[in-house]
């Protein structure tokens, strides 16, 4: 199916162009033409730019959006957080997670993000025992994004301990443990599963704590193309816990034991010594950045400003799902910042837009982590397109338009299109109405179980 798609003005590789014509023919685009002129059934936008990868994601958390912000009877940190996860995890059912993550997915399209990026790590039944699929809960994730319409990059989490050393994980752990042999039946199940020929499958080692060094050896043994996912250095009782296991903080272990590369994404990566960051630099791997739920869970300030003006490549990412907005997390991402320095307009250089510069460092960084194409409005590049639209009727131009967007409240998603499906129109999700029910019934099952 051919349609097009008339643009006031668009983002392309080059920069910004009025009046741009792109034709997309089924997937992909197929031309882009500036200067041109609308022709009869061309659907209008105001300004339009690429679709954001979300890098990092735990769908079947959005349903715990805003039922932890309770103080419990001790200092809540995210450990007391990581307790009420757990619980809420065994409770959950395969249709439940399809019915939430396919909620999540709604919100991400609406918000800009057209690639979900999915750390999967809810395996099994409630018991621990595996599903009669080892990749059940994995091909509820593979359907939720075909229903909305979001591509995929599905990230089977290996989970094995619960700290440093191998230690033995803790029964609330059940749902999400495997060795290396049964992850790996896991993987190839849910490697089936994916059959849109734009989604993609990488490998997770959840953490330094959760798999040991030689068993992420072998993962990378067995796994030696596509995307490498870890969490790290999120929190500093786990660099401290993994300096009394090694005497080497994570960071520093993870380089010093891997060829950490451009296949990598470092997740958080919160707490840094200068030597950590500019081997994350060094190394080509992308920084996956979580600003919003990094906030919630108090975890630390990434040290963004040093690492961009090294040359770091990052991401954005919703992870929790505590809030889902591609404006949002690259504000916060610039806000920790100046709060941290004093400073405004921190992470941007010269006389440039601050919204300019961290939405092309996220999309050139996301894309590479989720092993996607380029996230570009370019002829043979996928159809993934956002149109903005301007509520208060100004005719900001260029870069200006993505400055009022992430740091002001006038400018919106209006219409959204993946592989060239028009999945949002007027700031809506086509299905929002069957999915936002299903979730609805879902909550209440919780709140009543």
């Amino acid at each position: 199916m051919t349609e097009a798609v008339f643009a006031a003005e668009a983002l392309l590789p080059g920069g910004w162009a009025r009046d741009v014509r792109i034709v997309v023919d089924g997937a992909m685009i197929a031309s882009v033409m500036d200067g041109a002129t609308p022709k009869a059934g061309d659907t209008r936008a105001e300004a339009l730019i690429p679709g954001m990868p979300n890098l990092h994601s735990h769908t079947f958390q959005r349903a715990m959006a805003g039922l932890t912000e309770r103080r419990g009877p001790s200092a809540d940190s995210f450990w007391t957080w990581r307790d009420l996860m757990y619980r809420f995890a065994l409770s959950l059912t395969p249709e439940e997670v399809q019915a939430i993550a396919e909620m999540a997915c709604v919100e991400m399209l609406e918000t800009g993000f057209t690639r979900l990026g999915e750390f999967h790590y809810l395996h099994h039944a409630a018991d621990g025992r595996r599903h009669a699929n080892p990749a059940e809960m994995s091909h509820r994730i593979i359907a939720a994004a075909e229903v909305t319409g979001i591509h995929l990059t599905l990230l089977p989490v290996f989970y094995a301990h619960s700290n440093f050393g191998g230690a033995a994980p803790s029964e609330s752990q059940r749902r999400f443990i495997n060795d290396v042999d049964s992850y790996g039946e896991l993987f190839a199940r849910a490697k089936a599963g994916i059959r849109r020929p734009l989604d993609r499958i990488g490998i997770a080692p959840h953490s330094l704590r959760a798999a040991t060094d030689e068993e992420n050896a072998r993962l990378l043994e067995v796994h030696p193309d596509g995307p490498v996912h870890v969490h790290i250095a999120e929190q500093m009782r786990e660099v401290e816990d993994c300096v009394s296991w090694s005497g080497q903080r994570p960071v520093e272990r993870l380089l010093s034991q891997f060829d950490v590369n451009g296949r990598w994404c470092l997740i958080h990566a919160t707490h840094l010594t200068e030597a950590e960051r500019r081997g994350i630099v060094a190394s080509g791997a992308v920084a996956g950045l979580c600003p919003v739920t990094e906030a919630n869970l108090g975890d630390g300030l990434f040290p963004a400003r040093e690492f961009l003006a090294e040359g770091g490549r990052f991401g954005i990412g919703s992870d929790s799902n505590v809030e889902i907005s591609v404006a949002e997390e690259l504000k916060i991402l610039e806000y920790g910042q100046r709060l941290a320095h004093r400073l405004r307009n921190v992470l941007t250089t010269g006389e440039s837009s601050t919204g300019g510069t961290l939405l092309r460092g996220a999309l050139e960084g996301g894309a590479q982590a989720l092993g996607a194409p380029e996230a570009a409005l370019s002829a043979g590049a996928p159809a993934d397109m956002v149109a903005l639209t301007d509520r208060a009727g100004l005719t900001s131009a260029g870069d200006r338009v993505l400055d009022r967007w992430v740091f002001g409240a006038d400018v919106a998603v209006a219409d959204v299109w993946v592989g060239g499906a028009h999945v949002v129109t007027g700031g809506r999700h086509r299905e929002r109405e069957r999915i936002a029910a299903g979730f609805a019934r879902t909550m209440k099952r919780l709140a009543e179980g």
